[in-house]
Protein backbone atom coordinates (compact mmCIF):
# COMPACT_ATOMS: atom_id res chain seq x y z
CA UNK A 1 0.00 0.00 0.00
CA UNK A 2 2.92 2.46 0.72
CA UNK A 3 4.11 2.16 -2.67
CA UNK A 4 1.09 3.79 -3.90
CA UNK A 5 1.00 6.72 -1.27
CA UNK A 6 4.56 7.40 -2.12
CA UNK A 7 5.36 9.45 -4.62
CA UNK A 8 8.16 7.88 -5.24
CA UNK A 9 6.56 4.32 -5.80
CA UNK A 10 4.16 6.12 -8.33
CA UNK A 11 7.22 7.31 -10.20
CA UNK A 12 8.91 4.09 -10.28
CA UNK A 13 5.62 2.09 -10.82
CA UNK A 14 4.83 4.38 -13.63
CA UNK A 15 8.45 3.82 -14.95
CA UNK A 16 8.05 -0.38 -14.47
CA UNK A 17 5.14 -0.17 -16.51
CA UNK A 18 5.69 1.90 -19.28
CA UNK A 19 9.05 0.24 -19.52
CA UNK A 20 8.02 -3.44 -20.10
CA UNK A 21 5.10 -2.05 -21.94
CA UNK A 22 7.62 -0.81 -24.24
CA UNK A 23 10.28 -3.53 -24.03
CA UNK A 24 6.93 -5.75 -24.45
CA UNK A 25 5.55 -4.15 -27.50
CA UNK A 26 9.42 -4.14 -29.12
CA UNK A 27 9.90 -7.43 -28.41
CA UNK A 28 6.95 -8.91 -29.70
CA UNK A 29 7.12 -6.61 -33.05
CA UNK A 30 10.62 -7.67 -33.46
CA UNK A 31 10.04 -12.01 -32.81
CA UNK A 32 6.75 -11.41 -35.60
CA UNK A 33 8.93 -9.04 -37.89
CA UNK A 34 11.68 -11.12 -38.10
CA UNK A 35 9.78 -14.61 -38.59
CA UNK A 36 8.25 -12.89 -41.16
CA UNK A 37 11.78 -12.05 -43.13
CA UNK A 38 12.85 -15.71 -42.66
CA UNK A 39 10.00 -17.34 -43.53
CA UNK A 40 9.66 -15.12 -47.00
CA UNK A 41 13.25 -15.61 -47.60
CA UNK A 42 13.11 -19.56 -47.04
CA UNK A 43 9.60 -19.78 -49.05
CA UNK A 44 11.07 -17.60 -51.76
CA UNK A 45 14.17 -19.76 -51.57
CA UNK A 46 12.14 -22.79 -52.05
CA UNK A 47 10.60 -21.69 -55.09
CA UNK A 48 13.56 -20.59 -56.34
CA UNK A 49 15.22 -24.40 -56.06
CA UNK A 50 11.96 -26.03 -57.52
CA UNK A 51 12.12 -23.63 -60.16
CA UNK A 52 16.04 -25.09 -60.77
CA UNK A 53 15.13 -28.30 -60.16
CA UNK A 54 12.19 -27.94 -63.41
CA UNK A 55 14.55 -26.70 -65.33
CA UNK A 56 17.25 -29.57 -64.89
CA UNK A 57 15.20 -32.26 -65.15
CA UNK A 58 15.27 -34.01 -68.53
CA UNK A 59 13.88 -37.21 -69.77
CA UNK A 60 15.67 -40.29 -71.47
CA UNK A 61 15.16 -41.95 -74.54
CA UNK A 62 12.52 -44.24 -72.34
CA UNK A 63 10.74 -41.43 -70.42
CA UNK A 64 12.59 -41.60 -67.77
CA UNK A 65 13.40 -37.92 -65.90
CA UNK A 66 16.69 -37.47 -64.80
CA UNK A 67 19.28 -34.24 -63.58
CA UNK A 68 21.31 -32.77 -65.84
CA UNK A 69 23.39 -31.95 -62.75
CA UNK A 70 23.26 -31.65 -59.38
CA UNK A 71 21.28 -28.29 -58.00
CA UNK A 72 23.59 -25.45 -56.70
CA UNK A 73 22.56 -26.13 -52.94
CA UNK A 74 25.24 -28.42 -51.64
CA UNK A 75 22.80 -29.57 -48.90
CA UNK A 76 20.48 -31.40 -51.35
CA UNK A 77 23.63 -34.25 -51.62
CA UNK A 78 24.13 -33.99 -47.40
CA UNK A 79 22.17 -37.40 -46.18
CA UNK A 80 18.83 -36.42 -44.17
CA UNK A 81 20.08 -33.04 -43.59
CA UNK A 82 16.26 -31.59 -43.71
CA UNK A 83 16.97 -30.42 -47.19
CA UNK A 84 15.21 -32.97 -49.98
CA UNK A 85 13.85 -32.83 -53.48
CA UNK A 86 11.54 -36.00 -55.42
CA UNK A 87 10.85 -35.85 -59.10
CA UNK A 88 8.13 -37.97 -59.96
CA UNK A 89 6.86 -39.53 -63.39
CA UNK A 90 4.18 -41.64 -62.70
CA UNK A 91 4.86 -45.35 -64.80
CA UNK A 92 8.32 -43.74 -65.17
CA UNK A 93 10.18 -44.23 -61.74
CA UNK A 94 11.07 -41.38 -59.43
CA UNK A 95 14.35 -39.62 -58.51
CA UNK A 96 15.20 -38.61 -55.57
CA UNK A 97 18.14 -36.28 -53.89
CA UNK A 98 21.22 -38.01 -52.39
CA UNK A 99 19.82 -36.09 -48.61
CA UNK A 100 16.79 -38.35 -49.00
CA UNK A 101 18.11 -41.75 -47.63
CA UNK A 102 14.73 -42.90 -46.17
CA UNK A 103 11.25 -42.21 -47.05
CA UNK A 104 9.71 -40.12 -49.83
CA UNK A 105 7.95 -37.59 -50.23
CA UNK A 106 3.69 -36.70 -51.27
CA UNK A 107 3.92 -35.59 -54.46
CA UNK A 108 0.01 -34.78 -54.28
CA UNK A 109 1.43 -31.05 -53.69
CA UNK A 110 2.55 -31.18 -57.38
CA UNK A 111 -0.80 -31.10 -58.94
CA UNK A 112 -0.53 -27.63 -60.60
CA UNK A 113 1.66 -25.91 -63.47
CA UNK A 114 1.63 -23.03 -60.87
CA UNK A 115 4.27 -23.31 -58.00
CA UNK A 116 2.48 -24.53 -54.81
CA UNK A 117 3.31 -25.02 -51.64
CA UNK A 118 1.93 -26.49 -47.75
CA UNK A 119 3.23 -28.07 -44.72
CA UNK A 120 3.41 -31.89 -44.85
CA UNK A 121 5.35 -34.69 -43.04
CA UNK A 122 9.17 -34.75 -44.65
CA UNK A 123 11.56 -37.98 -44.29
CA UNK A 124 12.97 -36.11 -40.61
CA UNK A 125 9.49 -34.20 -39.17
CA UNK A 126 7.37 -31.57 -40.44
CA UNK A 127 8.52 -30.02 -43.37
CA UNK A 128 7.83 -27.00 -46.18
CA UNK A 129 7.22 -28.64 -49.45
CA UNK A 130 6.77 -26.87 -52.45
CA UNK A 131 5.67 -28.47 -55.82
CA UNK A 132 4.37 -28.12 -59.22
CA UNK A 133 3.32 -30.23 -62.36
CA UNK A 134 4.78 -30.22 -65.85
CA UNK A 135 2.85 -31.72 -68.50
CA UNK A 136 4.66 -33.91 -71.42
CA UNK A 137 3.54 -34.17 -75.04
CA UNK A 138 1.90 -37.88 -75.21
CA UNK A 139 2.78 -39.15 -71.78
CA UNK A 140 2.34 -38.67 -68.29
CA UNK A 141 3.31 -35.12 -66.48
CA UNK A 142 6.17 -34.57 -64.44
CA UNK A 143 5.77 -33.47 -60.83
CA UNK A 144 8.51 -31.76 -59.09
CA UNK A 145 8.66 -31.71 -54.92
CA UNK A 146 10.68 -29.93 -52.94
CA UNK A 147 11.53 -29.93 -49.36
CA UNK A 148 12.79 -28.51 -46.48
CA UNK A 149 12.34 -29.28 -42.27
CA UNK A 150 10.42 -26.26 -40.68
CA UNK A 151 13.12 -27.16 -37.65
CA UNK A 152 15.68 -25.05 -39.67
CA UNK A 153 13.41 -22.24 -39.95
CA UNK A 154 12.40 -23.01 -35.93
CA UNK A 155 15.91 -23.29 -35.06
CA UNK A 156 16.76 -19.64 -36.28
CA UNK A 157 13.81 -18.30 -35.13
CA UNK A 158 14.32 -19.49 -31.35
CA UNK A 159 17.90 -18.25 -31.75
CA UNK A 160 16.80 -14.80 -32.41
CA UNK A 161 14.33 -14.76 -30.16
CA UNK A 162 16.52 -15.96 -27.15
CA UNK A 163 19.81 -13.45 -28.14
CA UNK A 164 16.74 -10.65 -28.99
CA UNK A 165 15.20 -11.13 -24.79
CA UNK A 166 18.50 -11.65 -23.27
CA UNK A 167 19.47 -7.74 -24.69
CA UNK A 168 16.07 -6.44 -24.09
CA UNK A 169 15.96 -7.75 -21.06
CA UNK A 170 19.43 -5.81 -20.17
CA UNK A 171 18.26 -2.88 -21.81
CA UNK A 172 15.01 -3.07 -19.32
CA UNK A 173 17.09 -3.02 -16.50
CA UNK A 174 19.18 -0.05 -17.65
CA UNK A 175 15.87 1.98 -17.86
CA UNK A 176 14.79 1.34 -14.57
CA UNK A 177 17.95 1.89 -13.59
CA UNK A 178 18.59 5.03 -14.92
CA UNK A 179 14.80 5.29 -14.16
CA UNK A 180 15.57 5.13 -10.72
CA UNK A 181 18.59 7.32 -10.63
CA UNK A 182 16.41 9.97 -12.23
CA UNK A 183 13.71 9.52 -9.33
CA UNK A 184 16.35 9.49 -6.66
CA UNK A 185 18.53 12.26 -8.17
CA UNK A 186 15.50 14.57 -8.78
CA UNK A 187 13.59 13.93 -5.18
CA UNK A 188 16.97 14.95 -3.61
CA UNK A 189 15.64 19.00 -3.32
CA UNK A 190 12.75 17.05 -1.08
CA UNK A 191 14.91 15.14 0.88
CA UNK A 192 17.07 17.98 1.79
CA UNK A 193 13.72 20.44 2.20
CA UNK A 194 12.36 17.70 4.39
CA UNK A 195 15.81 17.76 6.61
CA UNK A 196 15.81 21.72 6.88
CA UNK A 197 11.86 21.46 7.98
CA UNK A 198 13.18 18.71 10.58
CA UNK A 199 15.67 21.50 11.55
CA UNK A 200 12.60 23.64 11.91
CA UNK A 201 10.72 21.13 14.10
CA UNK A 202 13.90 20.52 16.13
CA UNK A 203 14.83 23.77 16.99
CA UNK A 204 18.34 23.47 15.57
CA UNK A 205 17.42 26.17 12.89
CA UNK A 206 14.83 29.90 12.58
CA UNK A 207 14.16 29.17 9.45
CA UNK A 208 14.27 27.01 6.16
CA UNK A 209 17.74 27.31 4.75
CA UNK A 210 19.24 25.99 1.50
CA UNK A 211 19.21 26.08 -2.12
CA UNK A 212 16.08 24.84 -4.32
CA UNK A 213 14.74 24.18 -7.49
CA UNK A 214 13.06 26.86 -8.64
CA UNK A 215 9.76 24.73 -8.34
CA UNK A 216 10.15 24.63 -4.77
CA UNK A 217 11.09 28.65 -4.33
CA UNK A 218 7.60 29.22 -3.93
CA UNK A 219 7.27 26.71 -0.80
CA UNK A 220 10.34 27.51 0.96
CA UNK A 221 9.52 31.06 0.62
CA UNK A 222 5.81 30.76 2.25
CA UNK A 223 7.03 28.52 4.49
CA UNK A 224 9.42 30.64 6.11
CA UNK A 225 6.99 33.87 5.87
CA UNK A 226 4.53 31.39 7.72
CA UNK A 227 7.10 30.70 10.50
CA UNK A 228 8.53 34.23 10.90
CA UNK A 229 4.43 35.91 10.69
CA UNK A 230 3.56 32.85 13.04
CA UNK A 231 6.61 34.37 15.97
CA UNK A 232 5.05 37.90 15.61
CA UNK A 233 1.84 36.77 16.18
CA UNK A 234 3.09 34.89 19.35
CA UNK A 235 5.21 37.78 20.46
CA UNK A 236 2.23 40.71 19.59
CA UNK A 237 0.07 38.04 21.89
CA UNK A 238 2.58 37.64 24.92
CA UNK A 239 2.61 41.23 24.57
CA UNK A 240 -0.92 42.37 24.56
CA UNK A 241 -1.82 39.76 27.04
CA UNK A 242 0.33 40.90 29.42
CA UNK A 243 -0.88 44.75 29.02
CA UNK A 244 -3.77 43.12 29.68
CA UNK A 245 -3.11 41.40 32.63
CA UNK A 246 -1.69 44.97 33.82
CA UNK A 247 -4.75 46.91 32.97
CA UNK A 248 -7.14 44.69 35.16
CA UNK A 249 -4.69 44.34 38.09
CA UNK A 250 -5.20 47.85 39.08
CA UNK A 251 -9.00 48.11 39.11
CA UNK A 252 -8.97 44.27 41.09
CA UNK A 253 -6.38 45.74 43.70
CA UNK A 254 -8.78 48.59 44.64
CA UNK A 255 -11.73 46.35 44.66
CA UNK A 256 -9.43 44.10 46.90
CA UNK A 257 -8.69 46.45 49.17
CA UNK A 258 -11.59 48.07 49.69
CA UNK A 259 -13.34 44.75 50.04
CA UNK A 260 -10.58 44.23 53.02
CA UNK A 261 -11.62 47.86 54.64
CA UNK A 262 -15.47 45.74 54.04
CA UNK A 263 -14.48 42.99 56.26
CA UNK A 264 -14.76 45.53 59.28
CA UNK A 265 -17.62 46.90 58.80
CA UNK A 266 -21.63 45.69 58.65
CA UNK A 267 -21.63 44.13 55.21
CA UNK A 268 -18.60 41.70 56.06
CA UNK A 269 -20.69 38.99 54.39
CA UNK A 270 -20.85 40.96 51.40
CA UNK A 271 -17.59 41.65 50.90
CA UNK A 272 -16.03 38.18 52.09
CA UNK A 273 -17.69 37.33 48.70
CA UNK A 274 -16.42 39.75 46.52
CA UNK A 275 -12.76 38.69 48.37
CA UNK A 276 -13.19 35.45 47.06
CA UNK A 277 -14.03 36.26 43.72
CA UNK A 278 -11.05 38.76 43.42
CA UNK A 279 -8.95 36.27 44.62
CA UNK A 280 -10.15 34.12 42.03
CA UNK A 281 -9.62 36.65 39.04
CA UNK A 282 -5.95 37.00 39.99
CA UNK A 283 -5.69 33.28 40.08
CA UNK A 284 -7.24 33.64 36.11
CA UNK A 285 -5.41 36.08 35.22
CA UNK A 286 -1.83 34.81 36.53
CA UNK A 287 -2.75 31.37 34.95
CA UNK A 288 -3.84 32.58 31.74
CA UNK A 289 -0.69 35.24 31.27
CA UNK A 290 1.71 32.28 32.14
CA UNK A 291 0.09 29.88 29.28
CA UNK A 292 0.44 33.27 26.65
CA UNK A 293 4.04 33.49 28.08
CA UNK A 294 4.65 29.74 27.05
CA UNK A 295 5.83 28.80 23.78
CA UNK A 296 4.49 25.85 23.59
CA UNK A 297 1.80 27.23 21.27
CA UNK A 298 5.00 27.36 18.71
CA UNK A 299 4.86 23.31 18.46
CA UNK A 300 6.93 22.36 15.58
CA UNK A 301 9.62 25.44 15.59
CA UNK A 302 10.61 24.78 19.10
CA UNK A 303 14.17 24.51 20.40
CA UNK A 304 16.27 22.22 22.13
CA UNK A 305 17.65 23.39 25.39
CA UNK A 306 20.15 21.58 27.59
CA UNK A 307 18.06 20.71 31.22
CA UNK A 308 21.60 21.59 32.89
CA UNK A 309 21.40 25.21 31.84
CA UNK A 310 17.94 25.87 33.14
CA UNK A 311 18.70 23.46 35.70
CA UNK A 312 21.47 24.93 38.01
CA UNK A 313 20.06 28.87 38.32
CA UNK A 314 16.79 27.42 39.75
CA UNK A 315 18.50 25.18 42.30
CA UNK A 316 20.47 27.96 43.70
CA UNK A 317 17.35 30.43 44.02
CA UNK A 318 15.26 27.53 45.39
CA UNK A 319 18.58 26.65 47.94
CA UNK A 320 18.06 30.42 49.08
CA UNK A 321 14.22 30.38 49.23
CA UNK A 322 14.22 26.78 51.72
CA UNK A 323 17.90 26.95 53.50
CA UNK A 324 16.94 24.04 55.68
CA UNK A 325 16.55 21.98 52.58
CA UNK A 326 18.56 20.14 50.81
CA UNK A 327 18.30 20.65 46.71
CA UNK A 328 20.29 17.47 44.79
CA UNK A 329 20.10 17.11 40.85
CA UNK A 330 21.36 13.92 39.17
CA UNK A 331 21.32 15.36 35.37
CA UNK A 332 23.80 14.47 32.78
CA UNK A 333 25.53 17.28 31.35
CA UNK A 334 24.31 16.15 27.50
CA UNK A 335 20.46 15.93 29.06
CA UNK A 336 18.68 17.71 25.99
CA UNK A 337 14.77 18.60 25.81
CA UNK A 338 12.64 19.57 23.08
CA UNK A 339 11.51 22.79 24.67
CA UNK A 340 11.76 26.11 25.32
CA UNK A 341 14.12 27.67 27.91
CA UNK A 342 12.00 29.90 29.36
CA UNK A 343 9.20 27.42 29.42
CA UNK A 344 11.22 24.76 30.80
CA UNK A 345 12.56 26.96 33.32
CA UNK A 346 8.62 27.71 34.27
CA UNK A 347 7.76 24.06 34.41
CA UNK A 348 10.82 23.15 36.60
CA UNK A 349 10.26 26.44 39.01
CA UNK A 350 6.76 25.58 39.66
CA UNK A 351 7.30 21.44 40.52
CA UNK A 352 10.37 22.67 42.66
CA UNK A 353 8.42 24.80 44.66
CA UNK A 354 5.76 22.90 44.88
CA UNK A 355 8.42 20.17 46.34
CA UNK A 356 10.06 22.93 48.03
CA UNK A 357 6.98 23.55 50.50
CA UNK A 358 6.30 20.30 51.06
CA UNK A 359 9.73 18.25 51.49
CA UNK A 360 10.83 17.37 54.85
CA UNK A 361 14.56 17.78 54.28
CA UNK A 362 15.35 16.74 50.23
CA UNK A 363 14.62 17.44 47.18
CA UNK A 364 16.19 15.64 44.87
CA UNK A 365 15.91 15.88 40.59
CA UNK A 366 17.13 13.51 38.44
CA UNK A 367 16.47 12.05 34.76
CA UNK A 368 14.73 8.73 34.11
CA UNK A 369 15.95 8.09 30.51
CA UNK A 370 13.62 10.87 28.75
CA UNK A 371 11.86 11.94 31.82
CA UNK A 372 12.74 14.39 34.25
CA UNK A 373 11.31 13.44 38.12
CA UNK A 374 11.48 16.37 40.83
CA UNK A 375 10.90 13.75 44.18
CA UNK A 376 10.71 15.26 47.72
CA UNK A 377 10.58 13.43 51.30
CA UNK A 378 7.21 15.23 52.15
CA UNK A 379 3.89 13.89 53.38
CA UNK A 380 3.33 12.93 49.87
CA UNK A 381 -0.42 13.17 47.98
CA UNK A 382 -3.13 10.39 48.38
CA UNK A 383 -3.90 8.68 45.35
CA UNK A 384 -6.98 9.63 44.52
CA UNK A 385 -5.97 13.39 44.59
CA UNK A 386 -2.98 13.06 42.64
CA UNK A 387 -5.35 14.14 39.53
CA UNK A 388 -7.20 17.01 41.64
CA UNK A 389 -4.35 18.98 42.91
CA UNK A 390 -3.29 20.00 38.88
CA UNK A 391 -6.87 22.08 39.20
CA UNK A 392 -6.57 25.38 39.03
CA UNK A 393 -6.83 27.27 42.87
CA UNK A 394 -6.25 23.82 44.24
CA UNK A 395 -4.29 23.53 46.95
CA UNK A 396 -2.93 21.25 49.51
CA UNK A 397 -4.52 20.03 52.60
CA UNK A 398 -2.87 22.38 55.26
CA UNK A 399 -2.04 26.13 55.71
CA UNK A 400 1.34 26.07 53.73
CA UNK A 401 -0.45 28.42 51.51
CA UNK A 402 0.07 29.01 47.48
CA UNK A 403 -2.13 29.80 44.53
CA UNK A 404 -2.71 26.61 43.79
CA UNK A 405 -1.85 27.14 40.03
CA UNK A 406 1.66 26.21 40.30
CA UNK A 407 1.25 22.58 39.05
CA UNK A 408 -1.94 23.43 36.76
CA UNK A 409 0.52 26.26 35.08
CA UNK A 410 3.28 23.33 35.07
CA UNK A 411 1.09 20.67 33.16
CA UNK A 412 -0.43 23.28 30.88
CA UNK A 413 2.53 24.23 29.27
CA UNK A 414 3.74 20.57 29.04
CA UNK A 415 0.71 19.84 27.43
CA UNK A 416 1.35 22.45 25.23
CA UNK A 417 4.43 21.22 23.84
CA UNK A 418 3.00 17.39 23.60
CA UNK A 419 4.84 16.56 26.94
CA UNK A 420 2.76 15.37 30.28
CA UNK A 421 3.29 15.99 34.11
CA UNK A 422 2.29 12.76 36.07
CA UNK A 423 2.48 12.52 39.93
CA UNK A 424 3.56 9.21 42.01
CA UNK A 425 5.03 8.12 44.90
CA UNK A 426 8.67 8.42 45.25
CA UNK A 427 10.78 5.97 47.02
CA UNK A 428 11.31 8.04 50.35
CA UNK A 429 7.29 8.32 50.76
CA UNK A 430 6.78 11.59 49.53
CA UNK A 431 5.85 13.07 46.03
CA UNK A 432 7.26 12.40 42.64
CA UNK A 433 6.14 14.61 39.97
CA UNK A 434 7.18 13.27 36.37
CA UNK A 435 7.81 15.54 33.84
CA UNK A 436 7.80 13.78 30.41
CA UNK A 437 8.90 15.98 27.52
CA UNK A 438 7.60 16.12 23.41
CA UNK A 439 9.76 13.59 21.76
CA UNK A 440 11.95 14.71 18.93
CA UNK A 441 10.28 15.90 16.07
CA UNK A 442 7.23 15.61 17.41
Amino acid sequence: MALFTSMRGRFLLSILLWVALGIGAIWLSSVRLFTMHVEAQYHEELEVHVRELGALTALDGGGRPHLTRPLSDPRYAEPLSGFYWQVTRPGFGTLKSPSMTRGTLNYDVAHSPRILHRMADGPTGHAIVYGFVRDTTGGAPIHFVIATDERHLQRIITAFTRELTVWLALLALALLASGLAIITFGFRPFNRLSAAIEKLRMGSAARVEGHYPDELHPLVADLNAYVERNGEIVARGRVQASALAHSLRTPLAVITDEAERMLEGPRSGAAEILLNQSERMQRQIDYHLARVRSGGSRVGVSTNCRVVDVLSPLLSAMQRCYPDKTFLSEIAEGNLVPMDADDLNEVLSNLLDNAGKWANSEIRVKADGLHILVCDDGPGVATDRREQVFEIGETGADALGGSGLGLAIARSIARDYGGEITLSASASGGLCARLTPPLPGI
